[in-house]
Order: C-alpha cells, then structure tokens, then sequence
C-alpha cells in the first residue's frame, strides 16, 4: 500500500513537471515580449512586415493583442494581422480577423480596407486553386470562392462607394461575375451534350436572369434554343431565336 503510494506522489510529481516544461516553452515569445511596450512592439511587427516575414509579424500583433486590447495599435495591430495571415496563405484566419475588425470598430476609418481585403482573400483563394492547370479556364473551376469574393466586394461597394477600394472592387467583380456566368454555361453545354434538356435550359435561363450581359449571354440564348427544341418546345425555341436574332446576330443560327 506504501509502495502504491510513493508511486502515485512520484507521478504527480512527473505530470507537473512535464506541465512547468511545457508552459515555459509554449510562454517563450510572451516573456520575451513582456517589458515591451504598445509601440515597441508594433514598430517590431511593422519591420517584420516590410521584409515579409510574415510570421513573425503575426507572432508580434498577437502577443501586442494579447497585452494591450485597447488602444490605437490594438485597432491597427488587427488590421495588419488580417493582411499578414493572408500573404502567409491563411486565408480562413485573414477573414476571422477581417470580420473581428469590422465587429469591433465597424466606424473605423479603415472600415472599408477590411471589406476590400476580405474580397481579395477569396479572390486570391480561387486564382491559387488550380495553379499548375495553366490551360484550364478559371470559369471552369469551382464557383465557391469566386462566389464569396463577388459578395463581399459588393458589400464594400454597396457600404462605402466613395471609398478609394472601390474602383478596383467593382472591376474585380465584372470579371467575377463573367467567369461565373461562364461556369454555369459550361455546365449548360454539358447537359446539352447529355442530351438533358431540361437541366440545360434551368441552366441556361439562369445565366439570363442572373448573368445579364455578360459574354455568356448569347451563348447561353443558344442553348436555350437546342434545350427547348429537344424538349419539343417548339414556340419558346422560336421565340427565344427571335431574341437571340434581335439582340446578337440576325445571321448566326443555333446549331441544330
């Protein structure tokens, strides 16, 4: 019993050991950190950011966050973060910090850079994806970042039209929204091919509803008119050809 004891006190012993260890070690950068100030440690984090080094950057705003939540370079420290995480290729951690800038100091001055960078993030997230695929078409790619990107430039656009962000924003989504438009055509032709009609005229008259002048659009009428043929849809083909004729070509006919 005495020896079951002894062994129990000497593993105790161990386990809190291993703790004070592990603590020390994960506290390193923390006590490094302590007897600076705000300013120090901002004027740190901002020279790390001039030559890139990313994460250190990060590892000087959060301990700044961390010990000073208040304050001039609080605000500015979250900022920054949120563009270091996403040129260090975390692009999860760049929006948490974007929108926890945003919760926070929704007035701030620099309000809109958070919306704008937000965009860039997934913008940058759905150009990466398939990096490699040089020859593949990015409407081809999945939607899903694209999609994100486009709704939130246009929450900046829509929050702050006269901010200095918004020109590039509004131009960034009129090449989101064609290559979108372009996805869901791809998926049109493909159905066409299938030869499912229906699937392939729902897509189609989504790009028209959606997608409204876009590149797509004639191409988008065209499948419409082989979809509503295949279907025996002998009127909405003809009037569809009709609008087809009157708006892109009185010439080109659908193929069929």
């Amino acid at each position: 019993m005495y020896k079951l004891k002894s062994l129990f006190i000497v593993a105790i012993a161990l386990l809190l050991t291993l703790q004070l260890v592990a603590c020390a070690t994960t506290g390193e950068e923390s006590f490094e950190d302590t007897d600076k100030t705000a300013a120090a440690l901002y004027e740190e984090a901002k020279s790390a950011l001039a030559q890139e080094d990313y994460e250190t950057t990060i590892q000087k705003l959060e301990s700044l966050e961390a010990r000073f939540p208040f304050g001039k370079f609080a605000q500015q420290a979250q900022l920054d973060m949120a563009f270091a995480y996403y040129k260090f290729e975390e692009p999860e951690s760049a929006i948490a910090s974007a929108n926890r800038f945003i919760k926070l100091y929704p007035r701030h001055p620099h309000a809109d850079y958070a919306y704008y960078l937000k965009g860039l993030v997934k913008f940058s997230q759905g150009q990466s994806m398939f990096d490699g695929l040089a020859s593949q078409d990015p409407a081809q790619r999945d939607p899903e970042a694209a999609s994100r990107s486009f709704q939130y430039f246009s929450e900046l656009v829509k929050r702050f039209p006269k901010s200095k962000y918004a020109k590039d924003a509004t131009e960034r989504m009129t090449y989101l929204r064609n290559n979108l438009a372009r996805h869901e055509l791809y998926a049109a032709q493909h159905y066409i091919k299938r030869e499912a009609y229906l699937a392939a005229a729902n897509r189609a008259k989504f790009i028209i509803e959606n997608f409204q002048m876009t590149p797509s659009t004639p191409d988008a009428l065209l499948v419409m008119i082989e979809a509503y043929k295949g279907l025996r849809l002998v009127d909405l083909a003809a009037d569809t050809q009709r609008v087809y004729d009157l708006n892109f070509s009185k010439n080109k006919k659908s193929p069929g």
